[in-house]
């Protein structure tokens, strides 16, 4: 099949807009803004203390910190790049190198924001609900 210019960029607009809408994800609700509620799962998996790093695509990390949950952003202040977790419990930028302790406060740039905490709540069936605010 050969496409012409005109049906090139029809095809693609199509096709671009089809991932868009697909992009959330699995559990999770999405509005115009780009904020989106993920279910984590259910709390009784986050008992021990650390950082539960398998949501870092989804944009948070979910932390277990002196026996509070809490879920911190895991999009780098300084050009939205994903962070990884470290064994001692700080987030590093792989794409620039800023880095930020265990509470999200930098601690080297070129970030210069400190990582924000994402609202959080345990729903009436005992899941973890997060709420992410996307950027893109």
């Amino acid at each position: 099949m050969k496409l012409n210019r005109r049906q090139f960029v029809i095809l693609s607009a199509g096709l671009l807009a089809g991932c868009a809408m697909t992009k959330t994800g699995i559990n999770s609700q999405a509005s115009a803004t780009g904020e989106r509620t993920i279910d984590a799962g259910p709390a009784d998996a986050f008992r021990e203390e650390g950082v539960y790093d398998r949501f870092r695509n989804q944009g948070f990390f979910l932390i277990r910190r002196d026996g509070r949950l809490l879920a911190l952003s895991s999009s780098c202040t300084h050009r939205s790049c994903t962070l990884s977790a470290g064994p001692d419990r700080t987030f590093i930028c792989p794409c620039h190198g800023s880095t930020f302790d265990a509470k999200g406060a930098v601690t080297k740039g070129p970030a210069q924001k400190d990582l924000p905490l994402l609202p959080i709540r345990i729903d009436d069936r005992g899941r973890v609900l997060v709420q992410v605010f996307g950027t893109d």
